[in-house]
């Protein structure tokens, strides 16, 4: 259950940087509307995070938080913000999921 919380919390951080991203393109109240996002989306990952880190290691817990984030965040900026796409940025999003992979199997 640890795991699935974990990986929750890491998915709402992909929610509260992609609100930043859809704030700063934004005015007026939709900004403030995606600024309220990003806000809850923030406490729901922390909350989540904390919750997780009760019983899986923190050291791990951080890592596999910070990928899911990185890697969801890189994900949207591609699919959503139409960041470029390119070989090496594919590459080494790939690379960080078979890193979040190695720590899940060697976490105990």
């Amino acid at each position: 259950m640890n795991w699935i919380m974990l990986i929750i919390a890491g998915l709402f951080e992909v929610g509260f940087a992609s609100c930043l991203g859809k704030a700063k393109e934004s005015s007026g109240s939709a900004a403030n509307w995606w600024y309220a996002g990003f806000f809850v989306c923030l406490f729901i990952s922390m909350y989540l995070l904390v919750r997780a880190t009760q019983s899986l290691p923190i050291g791990t817990a951080y890592a596999v938080w910070t990928g899911i984030g990185a890697v969801g965040t890189a994900l949207m900026g591609i699919l959503v913000f139409k960041d470029p796409a390119d070989f090496w940025r594919i590459f080494f999003i790939t690379t960080l999921i078979g890193s979040i992979i190695g720590l899940k199997a060697v976490s105990h």
